[in-house]
C-alpha cells in the first residue's frame, strides 16, 4: 500500500547558461574572416507540472536533489550552443511551493499548470555579437548565467468538494464507503482513518463532486493533540463542511468542540456553509433522534443518516450538491474533477 505524504523538503538546480565562443572566420581566399564565435545555449529551467493523477508526494520522499540540463557552449562558425531541457517535476494538485525561509513561491492547482521554481542561467554573448564600425575584431565574449538553486518544502493541501469532519468513530469512513467507491479502512476503535481519503460522489449522469474524510479530531487538535493538527490544512480548500456527529452521544459537546477546533485554527473554516449529518440514528428510537436534533443548532441543516444502513443518504448528496451549485454562483472555483475515478450509491 502505497504511503501519503503531503510534505517533502527538496533541492532543485537549474543548469548554467553555455560560454560564450571567441572565434574568427580564417579561411583561404576568403577576405575579411573577421569574428564568428557564437552565443552560448541557455540553461534548463525547473518547473512543477500538475498531475491530477497524483494525490501524495511519496516520489519525492526518495529523490531529493534535482539538476536541469545546462546549456552548451558557442562554437565557431556563429553556432550557438544548444540551450538545455526544461526539468519538469509532476505534483499532486493542490501543492503549496514555498522557500526554505517559508515565503510562499506558488500553488499547483490545475492540470497541466506549469509553476517555475528555478529559471536556468542565460546564455553568455559570443565575440560576434560585439563587432562593430570601431571594433572588427573583438576578443570580448561572455561567460554562462549560473542557474537558480533553491532549497523548496512542497506542502500538499487535497482539493476536494466536501470535507467529513467528526471525532474519532463517528462514522466519517463509513459514510464515505457508502456514498462513493473509496475504501477507507473502518474498524471499531479510534484513529482508525491515519491520512485522508478522497472519494467520488456521483449526483447524476452529468455531476459529481468529491468528498474528502479527513482523520478524526479530538479537542486541543489545534494545539497538535491526536492527529488532527497533521491534517487540518487539507480541510482548508474544502468548500462546504459535514460535521459528522454520533446520535448515540452528546452530539452538542461534540459539536461545539469541533467548531472551536476549526476557528482555532489558520483559517475561520467553522464559518464555510455545513451540513450536519446526525449519524447512527438506526441505534436511537423517534423520540431519541428528536431530542439529539433539539440539542443542535437550527441555523444548521440537520440530517439524521445511518451511514451503515444507508439511511437518508440521497438526500444528503441532493443537499450537498445544491451547497456546493451555491457556492460556485458566489464565485468561487467550480467542483473538482478528478480523472481515472469512479463513484457509486
Amino acid at each position: 500500500m502505497r504511503s501519503f505524504i503531503d510534505r517533502v523538503e527538496i533541492e532543485v538546480h537549474a543548469g548554467n547558461g553555455g560560454d560564450g565562443c571567441l572565434s574568427f572566420r580564417r579561411e583561404k581566399y576568403v577576405p575579411r574572416g573577421g569574428p564568428d564565435g557564437g552565443d552560448g545555449g541557455e540553461g534548463g529551467s525547473v518547473v512543477l507540472v500538475g498531475d491530477p493523477h497524483l494525490t501524495t508526494l511519496l516520489d519525492y520522499n526518495f529523490r531529493r536533489q534535482f539538476h536541469a540540463e545546462r546549456g552548451a557552449h558557442g562554437e565557431g562558425g556563429n553556432r550557438s550552443g544548444r540551450s538545455g531541457e526544461t526539468l519538469q517535476l509532476r505534483a499532486p494538485l493542490g501543492t503549496v511551493v514555498k522557500s526554505d525561509s517559508d515565503e510562499v513561491i506558488g500553488e499547483v492547482l490545475t492540470a497541466g499548470q506549469h509553476l517555475l521554481v528555478a529559471r536556468g542561467g542565460r546564455g553568455g554573448r559570443g565575440n560576434t555579437t560585439f563587432k562593430s564600425s570601431t571594433n572588427q575584431a573583438p576578443r570580448r565574449v561572455e561567460p554562462g548565467g549560473a542557474g537558480e538553486s533553491r532549497k523548496l518544502r512542497l506542502e500538499l493541501k487535497l482539493l476536494a468538494d466536501v470535507g467529513l469532519v467528526g471525532k474519532p468513530n463517528a462514522g466519517k469512513s463509513t459514510l464515505l464507503t457508502a456514498l462513493s467507491a473509496a475504501t477507507p479502512k473502518i474498524a471499531d476503535y479510534p484513529f482508525t482513518t491515519l491520512s485522508p481519503v478522497l472519494g467520488v460522489v456521483r449526483v447524476d449522469d452529468s455531476t459529481s463532486f468529491v468528498l474528502a474524510d479527513l482523520p478524526g479530531l479530538i479537542e486541543g487538535a489545534h494545539e497538535g493533540r491526536g492527529l488532527g493538527l497533521e491534517f487540518l490544512r487539507h480541510i482548508e480548500r474544502t468548500r462546504v463542511l459535514v460535521f459528522v456527529l454520533d446520535a448515540t452521544g452528546d452530539v452538542a459537546a461534540d459539536l461545539a468542540m469541533l467548531q472551536v477546533e476549526l476557528d482555532a485554527y489558520a483559517l475561520p473554516l467553522g464559518q464555510r456553509p455545513a451540513v450536519i449529518a446526525l449519524n447512527k440514528v438506526d441505534l436511537l428510537d423517534d423520540a431519541a433522534i428528536a431530542a439529539a436534533r433539539s440539542a443542535l443548532p437550527e441555523s444548521t441543516r440537520i440530517m439524521p443518516i445511518s451511514a451503515l444502513s444507508r439511511t437518508g443518504l440521497a438526500d444528503v448528496v441532493r443537499v450537498l450538491a445544491g451547497q456546493l451549485a451555491a457556492t460556485t454562483e458566489t464565485g468561487l472555483p467550480p467542483p473538482t474533477v478528478l480523472p481515472g475515478t469512479s463513484a457509486n450509491i
